[in-house]
């Protein structure tokens, strides 16, 4: 929890009911974090706060595009980003977030900071290998896929292995 913190929802002086709250991520915000695997980011997070008597409900939609390195190229391109999650925050006798969609804050508290939930969110929603789309549709010209293309091994190479020839006659 940053004092300093614009990512936070001060919800004692709500009424019982639901509420809109809206923040923006940028380059800025994840340099907070020491995170720079992101080129350059814009996301919109859009909470709405659902007031009850004795827990809150948040609902998280995250909408932008983060701009990420190629895992195989390195080239550059804007990956879309649209997500949605929850969170209930209920509260008890000490601080507590062991669970990911279960928030504890101590009685009394009067504010919840969100930065962290947002920024696990926008780095969790992007896929764990990152190919450019002109990868996957042929479209990307690059310096990089023909050398891969000339590495890649041949499917009738005369190099192959005697034993694997032996164990393939196996199948038949």
């Amino acid at each position: 929890m940053k004092p300093d913190s614009k990512y936070k929802i001060e919800f004692a002086g709500l009424k019982t009911g639901n509420h809109q709250f809206n923040f923006n991520a940028d380059k800025k915000f994840f340099d907070r974090f020491s995170f720079s695997d992101f080129n350059d980011v814009t996301v919109n997070i859009d909470i709405d706060l659902t007031k009850k008597s004795t827990l809150l409900e948040l609902k998280f939609v995250l909408k932008g595009v983060v701009n990420i390195n190629c895992d195989l190229t390195n080239e550059p391109f804007d990956f879309e980003i649209k997500h949605e999650a929850s969170l209930v925050v209920k509260f008890g006798q000490e601080y507590n977030d062991e669970d990911d969609e279960i928030l504890v804050l101590p009685h009394g508290e009067h504010k919840l900071y969100v930065d962290q939930y947002i920024f696990e969110l926008i780095v969790l929603s992007l896929p764990p290998k990152r190919i450019h789309p002109g990868v996957e549709d042929g479209s990307l010209k690059s310096e990089i896929l023909d050398i891969l293309e000339d590495l890649k091994p041949k499917e009738n190479s005369n190099l192959a292995d005697p034993r694997w020839e032996q164990l393939k006659s196996l199948k038949k």
